[in-house]
């Protein structure tokens, strides 16, 4: 006989047809199943990491690669829902920062608590971190961008796929009814003509509330595990402050860098590209840390590594005091705005929930849709189009709009780059 079976093979007894079934811990799993049939598994920290440490590897686009965040958690793990996951991109579109390292931050919150959070958002981020680093002191070597930045230039092309088929992929979800697809287009036009990001969100918000535009995919929340964020929030922003004292006391030009990064993001309001002048003026014109074309150099950099385009923070940080300060700036450039993420998640169901906000973040969340149309085109025009070119182009959009993985796509891309580039 077989531990916890019975020793006749049918079951019940002699001639019984019914089949004993004996019942096994399911437990917690169970639990979670029971709440969404979707989710397969609660991923443990060290799969959570390297599953966005794969996805940031090939995070090309900026805002665009919330799409493929989307697909991750949504469709290919089942981690969370559509709208638990709309709730996120509402939320991280209202806060300052760069909606797509929120966004990982999110979903690690959601499946796994602050300790997901952290290890999603730094997972997403570490692959361009590193790589930043390494272009910085490529750069300080050869004294310009060089070789440096030429390898990448084959990115650009497969970026404009990447943005394209994110812009299509979420705007037909998101996209449900008239007034959402009339505020994408609005929100698209404004972006186009210069208008501030901060703006355009600000008025499709209140556009929103009046047209009566709520979330879209109604559904349950999957396996949450938020709970209380009070105590490690200020368990975190504690040690972010006893760090800026420590500087001050060590390094006075590493705390002035990191208090300067904590500020620029606090007020980098409608994502990465938000930061961008706030920095420009600060390096640039207040202090004079960097001239203009070293400044605009570093933006060329970060806009051809994986993540988003504040990432350029870490080059800064270099040049100025080493690898020492390209750490620095970079904690400083995400911290404020992970700890708002965490902060305010908790909350966001009862703020979704009030109809008025509901309607305001639904246009919200269509004015994104609008926002990542608007960038697939300026992308696209800055590219020289050609034959090779467009076929690569071409190549990796009807890659991404049949489901194939986003870094299957860029490994493929750069190699073919390399042979018709």
């Amino acid at each position: 006989m077989i531990h916890g079976f019975p020793s006749h093979p049918l079951g019940a007894g002699p001639g019984s047809p019914v089949f004993y079934i004996p019942r096994l811990p399911i437990l917690r799993m169970r639990t979670l199943m029971d709440e969404n049939p979707q989710v397969l598994e609660v991923p443990s920290l060290p799969s959570l990491f390297l599953s966005f440490l794969l996805l940031g590897a090939t995070a090309f686009g900026g805002p665009a690669m919330v799409e493929y965040i989307r697909r991750l958690s949504v469709e290919e793990k089942g981690w969370l829902d559509d709208r638990s996951f709309r709730d996120g991109v509402a939320l991280c579109t209202t806060v300052p920062g760069a909606t797509a390292m929120q966004v990982a931050a999110y979903v690690g919150l959601r499946i796994r608590g602050v300790a997901g959070a952290a290890a999603s958002f730094i997972g997403f981020g570490l692959p361009a971190f590193l790589l930043m680093m390494i272009l910085s002191a490529l750069y300080l070597e050869m004294k310009g961008i060089g070789m440096a930045f030429s390898a990448f230039q084959g990115l650009k092309v497969l970026v404009v796929a990447i943005v394209g088929a994110a812009a299509i992929s979420f705007s037909r979800d998101t996209l449900t009814g008239i007034r959402p697809f009339a505020i994408a287009v609005i929100a698209a036009a404004l972006f186009l003509a210069g208008v501030s990001p901060i703006l355009i969100i600000i008025l499709a918000g209140a556009f929103g509330i009046l047209a009566g535009t709520p979330l879209p995919f109604q559904g349950d929340a999957a396996g949450d595990a938020m709970g209380s964020t009070v105590r490690p929030l200020l368990l975190i922003a504690l040690c972010g402050a006893a760090l800026l004292v420590a500087l001050a006391l060590l390094s006075p030009s590493l705390a002035e860098i990191f208090a300067l990064m904590l500020r620029i993001d606090l007020f980098a309001f409608g994502g990465g590209q938000a930061s961008l002048p706030l920095l420009f003026h600060e390096v640039v014109q207040v202090r004079g840390w960097l001239d203009a074309q070293t400044f605009l150099d570093g933006i060329a950099l970060g806009q051809v590594t994986p993540g988003p385009i504040v990432i350029s923070a870490t080059f800064i940080g270099y040049l100025l005091q080493g690898p020492l300060g390209g750490a620095v700036a970079t904690l400083g450039i995400f911290l404020p705005s992970f700890l708002m993420v965490i902060g305010l998640a908790p909350y966001f169901p009862r703020i979704r929930d009030s109809p008025a906000l509901s309607r305001a973040f639904g246009g919200i969340v269509a004015s994104f849709a609008g926002l990542l149309i608007s960038v697939a085109i300026l992308f696209g025009s800055q590219i020289p189009w050609n034959l090779p070119r467009v076929l690569i182009a071409g190549g990796a959009f009807i890659a991404l709009m049949g489901k194939v993985r986003v870094h299957w796509v860029v490994l493929a891309g750069l190699l073919i780059s390399l042979l018709l580039l």
